[in-house]
């Protein structure tokens, strides 16, 4: 064992988690409701952490209006405030005073909990700095994978390691990286947009080869925050990037769009509901790949109206259809409660990615689907779901956030009671879901 390795292990016994003491797991119960109203989606969590990063590697004081407020915005204001940066809560907004390119060399162990976009943007950032960085997280971060990415940062100059050599955190990271050339597999798009974000601050010139991509849009977003920054780089489609090294970032004053990852959660809710919903805080103009689920949904036979901030949704006799969910992994677990309640047949196909989340979701929406009563097939690279007569059960969220929205949604449609386990993990990236359902009718409580 290497010196620097035993020196993380060392360091790491105090702050990895335990298992959950099971008194202590929040549990919702949800019973059939008539769903309408209107709500206001918050601030995309992919922009926000995109911005929170951008601000930090800046020279100057940048304003963020209306980001999104929750565990995973915690996760990766603590990383960029471990490498130097100011930031500042204030109302509505985070005021962030950058480290211009050069990280402090955090002075402890780095903790960024379940939030895996944090983790892999943050490894990147750590390869700025001139010394060692640790990062671990909670059991599921500890669970995903990490070795493309590491790779890479190995090919530019950095170490990269994972301490128990199985290519997952915990990970030590030690700078400072130089630049040059690289392959990456990116099955998942957060390993590209983590190196689109860093490279431009290396010292050299950066080429990475994508060998494989998943989640195209993701990259999209990430590339625009480059051209309003008036990062250089050119690119051949979505296979070779060329990155110019040292550039800069400039402070920005910015307001953070609707998430329509969480949003899509009530877009299904308006499908499924006669009087409908109406979303506000949402422009079909932003480069999010989730506002493929209005599209997905009108094809399916929802009533779909959309304004220049709000789009509404109401049920229209879902069709099954075959849905190739690759661009948009974070909407299968949503989407597979959709094919429960669609007449036919519905596949969600081409997302083996979904897979590497916070759970394996395709694995995990078999499960608890199954034990609510429907007819599901799982896939390899995704499910096969035919039109359901579901009911009421106790069902595990498994602490995954996305997972446990879903299972509510279904909830709600259904006599009875269903009890959802570990439903705090809503906070990850929707800490008002739950108000919000209320808001919208809905019956749903805590279970004490």
């Amino acid at each position: 064992m290497s010196w620097p390795v035993f020196w993380a292990e060392a360091c790491l016994g105090a702050i990895i988690a335990v298992p959950e003491d099971p008194e202590k797991i929040m549990k919702f119960a949800v019973k059939r409701s008539k769903i309408t109203g209107t709500v206001k989606i918050p601030g995309s969590k992919s922009h926000t952490i995109r911005s929170i990063y951008i601000a930090s590697l800046a020279d100057g004081t940048s304003v963020i209006r209306a980001p999104l407020l929750s565990l995973d915005t915690e996760a990766a204001i603590r990383v960029c405030v471990a490498f130097g940066a100011e930031i500042k809560k204030e109302d509505d907004r985070l005021e962030v005073t950058g480290f211009g390119g050069k990280p402090s060399i955090p002075e402890d162990v780095i903790d960024v909990g379940n939030s895996g976009t944090t983790l892999r943007f943050g490894v990147s950032t750590a390869a700025l700095g001139e010394g060692y960085s640790l990062f671990t997280g909670d059991e599921q971060i500890r669970s995903r994978p990490m070795d493309p990415l590491l790779h890479s940062l190995n090919d530019l100059g950095t170490l990269a390691v994972s301490t128990r050599d199985n290519g997952k955190a915990p990970l030590i990271v030690k700078g400072r990286a130089s630049g040059g050339k690289t392959e990456l597999e990116a099955v998942t798009s957060q390993y590209l947009s983590s190196l689109l974000i860093n490279v431009p601050l290396f010292e050299k010139d950066t080429q990475i080869t994508v060998t494989k991509l998943n989640e195209v849009p993701y990259v999209d977003m990430t590339l625009s925050w480059l051209d309003e920054q008036d990062i250089r780089y050119e690119r051949e489609g979505y296979e070779q990037f060329l990155i110019p090294g040292n550039q800069s970032y400039h402070p920005f004053k910015k307001a953070i769009p609707g998430d329509f990852s969480s949003a899509s959660f009530f877009f299904v809710l308006g499908a499924l509901s006669e009087e409908g919903v109406r979303l506000n805080n949402l422009s079909m103009t932003d480069p999010q790949g989730d506002k493929r689920v209005i599209e997905i949904l009108k094809d399916m036979g929802a009533e779909v109206k959309i304004a220049k901030d709000s789009i509404e949704v109401k049920g229209g006799g879902l069709k099954g259809r075959a849905i190739d969910m690759n661009d948009i992994p974070d909407a299968l677990p949503v989407m597979a409660v959709a094919g429960c309640l669609a007449e036919g047949t519905t596949e969600l196909r081409n997302v083996p990615q979904a897979r590497l989340k916070e759970t394996d979701r395709i694995s995990v929406m078999y499960s608890e689907l199954s034990k609510m009563g429907a007819d599901i097939t799982e896939k390899e690279d995704g499910l096969v779901i035919k039109k359901s007569r579901l009911k009421a059960a106790a069902v595990s969220g498994f602490l995954d956030h996305r997972v446990v929205m879903a299972l509510a949604v279904a909830g709600l449609q259904v006599d009875g009671e269903t009890v959802i386990d570990t439903a705090e993990s809503a906070q990850v990236t929707f800490p008002d879901f739950f108000d919000l359902i209320r808001q919208c009718k809905g019956n749903i409580n805590k279970l004490e």
